[in-house]
C-alpha cells in the first residue's frame, strides 16, 4: 500500500476530543451499570415492592428512548458542543435531585430527567466524533466511542457494590457530579465551537408520533420480558400487548410521515435508500438478539445457576470486556484499512464460536473465561465495524441525522432481543429437564442462531474501504484539517 493509500492519522486535535466525549459517554453508561445493582437496596430504604422502585429503571429507559430522536435535529439547531454541554448540565443536576430524592415517587420523577439528558449523550458522542473524523477515520475513532461501554459492565457492579455497601443508596447518583463536572470543564476549554447549521423547524407532528411510540415499544417489550412483570407483565398480557399495538402504531404513522413531508422530518428515513446504512441497520437491530443478547443471558447465568453475587458476576464477566478492549485497539485501524464488511464477518464467526461453550451444560470455569475473552474480541471487532459502517459514504451534515436513527434502531433492537430470549428462557425452564443449567444452555442456542442469520446481511455489505478525506492542495497525506464538530 503505497503512502497516500494509507487511512489519514489520528492527529493530537482529534485524539484531545475524542478523551472529552468518552468521558461523558461513561458517565452516562456508568450510572445504568450501578444502578442495576441498587434496585434491591432501594426497595428496602423506601419501603417499596419491586414492581414500583423498578420503575427507577424503567422510567430512565423510556426517558432516554423518547430523547433519542431529538438528537440530530438538536445538533443541526444549536451546534454539537452546545447540545453536548447542555445534556451533560441536564445530567449532573438530575443526577443531584435523585441523590436527593425523599420518596421514591420523587427519585422515579428526576430519573426521568436524567434519562432524558442520558438519551442524548452517546448518540452526540458520536455525531461529534464522526463528523470530526472524516470517512478515513471512522473506525479508529469509533472504536474509541466503544470503550465506555466496555468499562461500564465491569467497574458499573463493583462500584454499586461499594456504594451501597459503604457510603449508602444516594451516592449511587452523586459519584456522577465529579465526573460530569471534569466532562464540562474540558469540554468548556477544549472542544471547538461548532456553530449550528442553520435554523432547521421542529417536526413537532413526527415527535409527537414518534417519541410516544418509541416508549411504548420499548415499554411493550419490557413487560414481554418480565422486567415489569409484577403487574400483569409477560408474553399475551393485556399490558404488553397494548403498547406493542399502540408503539407500532405510532412508529408506522411516524414513517408515513416522514416519507411524505416536504420539510425535514425529525429522522431522515432517506436514508434506508442507501444500500450500504440499510444493510448496516439491520444488522445493528439483529443485534439486540444475535450479539448483545447473551450479555442479557450471562449475568443471569451466573446469579441463578452458579449463585454468584454481583460483585462475583461483575469480575467473572471482566474477561469479556477485557477481550474487547483488545480488539479496539486493532478493530477500528484494520476497518479504515479494509472495510467493514470482512470485520463485522469476522467478528460474527467469533462471537458465534465462543458462545457455543455456554450452550453445553456443565462447562468448566477455566473454558468459560476463554470463551469470554475470545468472544470480546468478536464483539470489539464486529462493533466497531457496525458503527463505522453507519456512516460511509453520509455527507457531514446526514451524519447527525444517522446518528439518531441507528441508536433509534438499536434501542428497539435490543429491547426486542432481551424480550425474545426472556421469553425464551421461561419457556425452556418450564419444560426442561435438564435443570436451569440446560435451560440457559437451550436459550444460548437461540442466540447462535440469530447471530448465523445476521451473517447474511454482514455478507452483502460493500466490499470496499471507507474513502480517505480530501486533501486542499498543497497538503500531504498525513495532513488533517481543523476539528469542527459540526462538519460545516
Amino acid at each position: 500500500m503505497t503512502p497516500a493509500a494509507q487511512p489519514a492519522r489520528l492527529d493530537p486535535a482529534l485524539l484531545k476530543l475524542a478523551g472529552i466525549v468518552v468521558l461523558g459517554a461513561l458517565a452516562s453508561l456508568l450510572d445504568t451499570t450501578i444502578l442495576s445493582v441498587a434496585i434491591d437496596g432501594l426497595g428496602r430504604r423506601f419501603d417499596t415492592p419491586l414492581a414500583t422502585v423498578q420503575w427507577v429503571a424503567t422510567a430512565y429507559l423510556l426517558a432516554m428512548a423518547m430523547a433519542i430522536p431529538l438528537t440530530g435535529w438538536s445538533v443541526q439547531r444549536f451546534g454539537a458542543k452546545a447540545m453536548w454541554m447542555a445534556a451533560l448540565t441536564v445530567f449532573v443536576v438530575a443526577s443531584v435531585l435523585c441523590g436527593l430524592a425523599w420518596s421514591i415517587e420523587s427519585l422515579i420523577a428526576f430519573r426521568v430527567l436524567q434519562g432524558l439528558a442520558g438519551g442524548m449523550i452517546l448518540p452526540l458522542a458520536q455525531t461529534i466524533l464522526a463528523q470530526a473524523a472524516g470517512p478515513s477515520r471512522f473506525g479508529r475513532v469509533m472504536a474509541l466511542v466503544a470503550i465506555p461501554g466496555q468499562l461500564a459492565p465491569i467497574i458499573g457492579p463493583i462500584l454499586g457494590g461499594v456504594l451501597i455497601d459503604g457510603a449508602g443508596w444516594r451516592w449511587v447518583f452523586f459519584v456522577n457530579v465529579p465526573v460530569v463536572a471534569l466532562a464540562l470543564l474540558l469540554a468548556w476549554h477544549g472542544m471547538p465551537s461548532g456553530r449550528p447549521e442553520g435554523r432547521p423547524p421542529l417536526d413537532v407532528l413526527g415527535l409527537v408520533l414518534l417519541s410516544p411510540g418509541l416508549a411504548a415499544l420499548v415499554y411493550g417489550l419490557a413487560q414481554i420480558g418480565g422486567e415489569d412483570g409484577a403487574d400483569g407483565g409477560g408474553l399475551g398480557s393485556a399490558t404488553a400487548t397494548i403498547s406493542l399495538v399502540a408503539g407500532a402504531g405510532l412508529v408506522a404513522a411516524f414513517a408515513w410521515h416522514a416519507l411524505r413531508t416536504r420539510a425535514a422530518a425529525l429522522l431522515d428515513l432517506r436514508l434506508f435508500r442507501r444500500r450500504s446504512y440499510a444493510l448496516v441497520a439491520t444488522l445493528t437491530f439483529l443485534s439486540g438478539a444475535s450479539i448483545f443478547g447473551p450479555m442479557f443471558l450471562l449475568p443471569l447465568y451466573y446469579q441463578q445457576v452458579h449463585g454468584l453475587t454481583t460483585i462475583q458476576t461483575g469480575l467473572m464477566l471482566a474477561p469479556q470486556g477485557v477481550g474487547t478492549a483488545l480488539s479496539l485497539l486493532i478493530a477500528g485501524h484494520l476497518n479504515d484499512r479494509i472495510g467493514a464488511r470482512p470485520l463485522v464477518l469476522v467478528g460474527l464467526a467469533v462471537t458465534v464460536a465462543a458462545t457455543i461453550p455456554f450452550t453445553l451444560p456443565g462447562t468448566g470455569d477455566l473454558l468459560q473465561i476463554i470463551a469470554l475473552l475470545v468472544r470480546g474480541v468478536g464483539l470489539g471487532t464486529a462493533g466497531v465495524a457496525m458503527m463505522a459502517g453507519a456512516y460511509q459514504g453520509l455527507r457531514p451534515a446526514q451524519v447527525p441525522g444517522a446518528t439518531g436513527l441507528t441508536s433509534v434502531v438499536q434501542r428497539i433492537g435490543g429491547s426486542l432481543g432481551t424480550a425474545v430470549l426472556a421469553v425464551v428462557l421461561q419457556r425452556v425452564t418450564e419444560g426442561n429437564s435438564g435443570g436451569l443449567d440446560g435451560a440457559f444452555g437451550e436459550t444460548f442456542w437461540w442466540t447462535v442462531g440469530f447471530a448465523l442469520i445476521a451473517l447474511i446481511p454482514a455478507w452483502l455489505l460493500p466490499r470496499s474501504r471507507p474513502a480517505p478525506a480530501r486533501q486542499p492542495a498543497g497538503r500531504g497525506p498525513d495532513s488533517t484539517p481543523s476539528v469542527d464538530v459540526t462538519g460545516a
